[in-house]
């Protein structure tokens, strides 16, 4: 599960009624503002140092992936009858799997980036990696496990850019072995996405369930769009509000 900075291709006409289409459409009305912020982050100004704190932070928020999924397929298990249950568990116990292991992924990007692991690890993580992270856990215990499906819909849906390797490469002299988190998700996260939009669609939502796995989404993504910001300060940010569609400048496709 991965953070950044690209988005699927907007619905067609054909799926605007299913239950992943009406989700990407809603997330459609805060991408301007997370491009820009994405945007400025990624600017080739003391881009080196930047980096290594995106590092640090992203791994605060990506060594939370797996734990997320382990207890909403625990809530999930404790809701015997439920016709969500059992594809829901299905699907969370594949793709813990699958991320498994990726937090430890930007720990040695790290090392390879000239810090230490412990420049991760040591420090209590950010505001605003809890408040990306922290809703998940409660509206899976509080409310109902299938509201994480908002929340992974964004760290899959807002992956890297195919070409942002290169270009953090050549701006910054890093080699390969800095890079893996970025370059891995890039290719993995378009089918994760897939899979999860195929799963939001036979899924029975109710309403409510549906509305629930919305608003999880666009928290997420206002809170990503936030941390970005703040990992962007090493310079003025641009204005957000109102600013409109801000070309992807750094998030090369």
């Amino acid at each position: 599960m991965s953070i950044t900075w690209t988005s699927s291709e907007a619905p067609s006409a054909t799926t605007r009624e299913s239950a992943s289409a009406r989700l990407r459409t809603k997330l459609l009305l805060l991408e301007p503002e997370f491009r820009g912020a994405t945007t400025h982050m990624w600017r080739p100004e003391g881009l080196l140092p930047r980096y290594r704190t995106y590092l640090c932070t992203m791994h605060a928020v990506i060594r939370a992936s797996v734990p997320l999924m382990e207890l909403a397929l625990r809530r999930t298990a404790e809701r015997p009858g439920d016709p969500l249950s059992e594809p829901l568990a299905s699907y969370l116990a594949e793709h813990i799997q699958e991320e498994a292991g990726h937090d430890a992924w930007l720990l040695e990007d790290l090392l390879a980036a000239g810090a230490t692991p412990e420049d991760a690890l040591g420090p209590q993580p950010p505001p605003d990696v809890a408040t990306l992270v922290g809703p998940a856990y409660y509206w899976i215990e509080h409310h109902h496990p299938v509201a994480l499906l908002g929340y992974i819909a964004v760290l899959e849906g807002y992956a890297p850019a195919p070409g942002l390797t290169d270009r953090i490469s050549r701006l910054t002299g890093l080699p390969p072995a800095a890079l893996r988190t970025v370059r891995e998700h890039a290719a993995l996260d378009t089918d994760h996405l897939d899979e999860l939009h195929a799963l939001l669609d036979r899924l029975p939502l109710t309403p409510d369930q549906e509305a629930a796995v919305a608003v999880s989404a666009l928290h997420s993504l206002d809170a990503l769009t936030r941390l970005f910001v703040r990992l962007g300060r090493s310079a003025p940010a641009p204005s957000l509000r109102g600013a409109g569609p801000t070309p992807p400048t750094g998030v090369t496709r």
